[in-house]
């Protein structure tokens, strides 16, 4: 597992995306198309499944004191300062005590899942493992309707299980009028309550409607947090 944070951990300093698998391409292999495809097969020697990434405005303190490089004024800090809206709000905080290794380091176990669709690709240079090359197809296929779309575009260019990986740090915004309850749950936060009154008030013909409604049973800062989620 360390062996797999260093690889991913050098790939985001580095620019380079953690796999690749680009096919059809014509030409010679250049040296930056040879660097990842040596990461990748890195990666691929690596046994188990990635570990699960903990979101810092759901995580408990327990849980983020044993995430890499937070120490109990860090945590006390996130905990105080959540909900964070974006990885550049989470950034700003952590950079005034780790450097950016240490963020790289950490980043692989704690993240702010980025929204496909508005992220800017710079932004999702973030993302453990990513390169230029990866944030591009992430921007280059939107708008994205559905995970399973971003599963079969991204699956163009890395295996299932790398897939898989990246979906942790990502997500699609669900639309409010008509998403399942299986949708609505994947919300981070949401439990059956929410799932209720987030149906309960159907049709929304607003966000701000949204934020009304839902401002009834959270907070305006829960609030702000759960709109990043949804969308009409």
């Amino acid at each position: 597992m360390m062996n797999l944070k260093k690889i991913l951990i050098s790939g985001i300093l580095m620019g380079l995306p953690l796999a690749v698998g680009l096919t059809g391409c014509a030409g010679s292999v250049t040296e930056e198309e040879g660097e990842e495809a040596q990461i990748q097969s890195q990666v691929e020697e690596q046994e188990g499944s990635p570990s699960a990434v903990v979101n810092p405005n759901q995580a408990g303190q327990e849980e983020l004191l044993n995430l890499p490089h937070l120490d109990a004024a860090l945590v006390e800090g996130i905990l105080q300062r959540r909900p964070f809206l974006s990885m550049t709000e989470l950034t700003a905080f952590l950079s005034e005590s780790l450097g950016e290794e240490q963020r790289a380091e950490l980043y692989v176990q704690l993240f702010v899942p980025m929204n496909l669709n508005t992220t800017a690709e710079e932004d999702f240079l973030l993302v453990p493992g990513v390169g230029s090359r990866l944030a591009h197809e992430f921007e280059e296929y939107r708008p994205y309707q559905a995970m399973a779309q971003f599963r079969r575009e991204i699956g163009k260019y890395v295996d299932e299980e790398e897939v898989a990986r990246l979906e942790q740090y990502v997500f699609v915004p669900v639309k409010l009028n008509t998403a399942s309850d299986e949708e609505i749950l994947t919300i981070p936060g949401v439990g059956p309550r929410l799932l209720h009154e987030f149906k309960e008030y159907r049709p929304y013909d607003s966000i701000e409607q949204f934020r009304r409604e839902i401002g009834k049973y959270v907070s305006e800062e829960e609030v702000s947090r759960l709109e990043r989620y949804v969308t009409l």
